[in-house]
């Protein structure tokens, strides 16, 4: 060593690995992982038997939905990001993290992002937009943290000895950027108090910024930061170079320039504008090619090592989760497809889809660099292969269980929607029809998600049995040359020039994301002021924005969607095709993704307030068969009356029409349409005065408005005008 630097005119360095940092990560991991396993086994649970919601206004679906999507997402797939790329990133500079302070902070400010999470979500705090539901004190913290973490990140590739950028750094500066960018556009809200705000955008727009967000926030917190670790942890663990390093550049620049356009493919046949679906479905089409690459280049990657896949628990969980990666990226582009997205949407097919991509892809791969991670930082060998066996057949077949059931249950859906007889009309006129039919389907994957979840114990056993029995010890010093500034490139390829260009690197991919958010977004925001408007379409009055709220805070719009869409059969059954004018004072928009109950659109007036009223209180005694929750608080919730004033004035910030009059007035005016409410359930029902300032009165008072401006729009309006432009 000596010799080698006498000879050699370049400093050598001693230096150490911060891998404490990266044993918090995986102990977080594997912690939240369970927690946000056993959610979605509850929910798959109270889907199957609505007694298991409890009757408590923090145990049901609607609440604790959210609560697993971002547990599952942000604290077991955040956590094992993190820990893989804090790991992964150190030795491929030869650097030690840039600051163990903001290491810390990191680490620290994310675990308590995931505990506020988990405190006011079940409290019904929630900004009502999916996988972004968090209010914003606790979004300005996540945006905190992430420049935190992007700090430390572009502060180690500052400082590392390696003068190229290894294929892994690519998709982790993709990843830091694009969250970056999709967090604080789609979260720009206006705050109401410390628990509530509205989204800026409404209706038809809120919907295009939250989808492209939504999607978005799989495509880059859930696919490429993976994708990253699978380039460098599915090599190491086979001990082979990548298959194909020219494979890894089309790759990474084809999956970072396409993905970014596919979000409008969740909102086809609504008001969108006709161009952006299109625009949608086709790069999600696209998106098929760059997808099966990066799975060629990982499966190909263990060519000449299939042996070991049989044998070793890492490589075999690896391999499986390329294989479902696979999958569900030949799904989704399938699923983009206007025929097929016709049968498929807001149908189970979709959850099932989801979670070949969550578990499948992101759960397997986070177990095989789990075995792998745990081995090294606590320098032993895994405990017991047998159980890690046990937990693959376990975690495979709940899964397959799971998928095929959505499977079936969501073509059954549909096929039952969509029948119409030869006179004309719907075969199967209510909506309860399907719902008893499928809930078969949902106790399978109920016991489908409790095998994924035993997996996932087991795991847990096996990893705490491994760090047991090894031993963590004193920090490594190593030794590297220092980064030399001047390089002869001259016989490098442009790319291979480009990656010692970290900067140069990181501008071109948010540049490359840039380009389809901005032809995507901007037009629909400022398109704004080209939405057709009708006079007949009104603000909500008080009473009614305040049970808009108490749905949203419930979660409705998670069972229940708000839109027509054009194809025949939802025209025959709920009515009118939506157009984009009815949803202009919606903040956020309530389209919902997912019909287990009916579409709520039209449904104002279609039933008398005795029965809302009935319905909200025992819903299996006014519709037999029905799986919704009871929600007996809130006939006992008082109505936020008090904030009235400030809701309203929020509201007249961001557009809607309130004029001041109506503001200072509308305490006043709301008591009078609960009072009004209260009256006719009086009449019919017996209801006594007592219940009229109570939330469930405020909340009927929002569902009998939906829909009823709608019927004075003339059908021949363009939603949008200019829209083929």
């Amino acid at each position: 060593m000596s010799s080698t630097a006498t000879n050699n005119p370049r400093r050598l360095e001693t230096f150490s690995y911060d891998d404490k940092t990266v044993r918090w990560f995986v102990i977080a991991t594997v912690i939240w992982g369970a927690i946000a396993m056993l959610l979605g086994v509850t929910i798959a649970f109270q889907l199957a038997e609505y007694r298991l919601n409890l009757g408590l206004s923090w145990t049901t679906f609607g609440r604790l939905r959210p609560l697993h999507t971002n547990a599952a997402i942000f604290a077991f797939c955040g956590n094992a990001i993190f820990a893989g790329i804090y790991y992964s990133t150190q030795r491929l500079l030869k650097a030690r993290l840039f600051s163990d302070t903001l290491s810390k902070i990191h680490f620290f400010g994310w675990q308590l992002i995931i505990i506020l999470a988990a405190i006011t979500l079940p409290l019904g705090m929630t900004s009502g937009k999916e996988y972004a539901e968090l209010e914003w004190p606790i979004d300005l913290l996540i945006t905190g943290i992430w420049v935190a973490f992007a700090v430390n990140f572009f502060g180690t590739i500052v400082k590392r000895r390696e003068k190229h950028i290894y294929v892994a750094i690519w998709f982790y500066i993709a990843t830091i950027i694009t969250v970056a960018v999709l967090h604080i556009i789609n979260n720009l809200e206006l705050p109401v108090s410390m628990t509530k705000s509205y989204s800026i955008y409404s209706g038809v727009q809120d919907a295009l910024v939250q989808w492209w967000y939504g999607h978005n926030a799989v495509a880059f917190f859930l696919t490429t930061p993976f994708l990253g670790l699978m380039y460098y942890f599915i090599p190491k663990a086979a001990n082979r170079p990548v298959y194909s390093y020219r494979l890894s550049i089309i790759h990474f620049w084809s999956l970072v320039f396409i993905y970014i356009w596919a979000g409008p493919h969740h909102l086809l046949y609504t008001t969108l504008p006709e161009w952006a679906q299109t625009l949608g479905m086709v790069f999600s089409v696209a998106l098929w090619m760059p997808s099966w690459g990066g799975m060629i280049n990982g499966l190909m990657t263990l060519r000449g090592v299939w042996h070991k896949v049989r044998t070793e628990p890492t490589l075999r969980f690896m391999a499986t989760a390329l294989t479902f990666y696979g999958m569900a990226t030949f799904e989704g582009p399938l699923l983009s497809i206007k025929s097929i997205n016709a049968i498929a949407h807001f149908t189970d097919w979709i959850p099932g889809h989801v979670h070949s991509g969550t578990i499948g892809w992101n759960y397997m791969l986070t177990a095989g660099i789990l075995f792998y991670l745990v081995e090294k930082l606590w320098n032993t060998k895994l405990y017991s292969k047998s159980l890690a066996n046990i937990q693959f057949w376990t975690a495979t077949i709940g899964l397959v269980l799971y998928i095929v059931s959505m499977l079936v249950a969501g073509i059954t859906q549909s096929l039952m929607w969509s029948a119409i007889d030869e006179t004309g009309k719907l075969v199967y006129p209510n909506f309860i029809e399907t719902v008893v039919r499928i809930v078969p389907m949902y106790w399978v994957r109920a016991v489908g998600g409790t095998l994924v979840l035993i997996s996932f114990l087991i795991m847990m056993y096996n990893l705490y049995k491994t760090a047991r029995q090894g031993s963590v010890g004193k920090e490594e010093v190593l030794e590297a040359y220092a980064l030399e500034p001047n390089v002869d490139e001259s016989g490098d390829s442009a790319h291979r020039k480009l990656e010692g260009m970290p900067t140069l690197f990181a501008v071109l991919s948010a540049i490359a994301i840039l380009i389809g958010s901005a032809i995507e977004i901007v037009p629909s925001i400022l398109s704004s002021q080209y939405v057709t408007k009708f006079e007949e379409v009104t603000p909500y009055r008080p009473l009614e924005l305040l049970g808009r709220d108490i749905y949203v805070r419930e979660g409705c719009y998670l069972c229940h969607s708000q839109t027509v869409r054009t194809l025949p059969h939802e025209v025959l059954r709920y009515g009118k095709a939506s157009q984009s004018a009815e949803f202009v004072y919606d903040y956020p928009f309530q389209w919902g993704s997912k019909r287990t109950g009916p579409d709520l659109a039209r449904v104002g007036g279609k039933y008398s307030n005795l029965w809302h009223y009935r319905h909200f209180a025992k819903p299996q005694e006014v519709t037999a068969g029905s799986i919704m929750p009871r929600y007996g608080w809130l006939y006992e919730s008082k109505t936020g009356y008090a904030m009235l004033e400030k809701k309203m004035t929020a509201m007249q910030t961001l557009g809607v029409p309130y004029s001041n009059e109506e503001i200072a007035n509308a305490e006043t005016d709301a008591k009078e349409q609960a009072a009004q409410i209260i009256e006719d359930l009086g009449k019919n029902g017996g209801v006594t005065e007592k219940m009229q300032d109570k939330e469930v009165i405020a909340l009927i008072a929002y569902i009998q408005r939906l829909g009823i401006d709608y019927g004075s729009i003339p059908e021949e309006e363009e939603e949008l005008e200019g829209e083929d432009e």
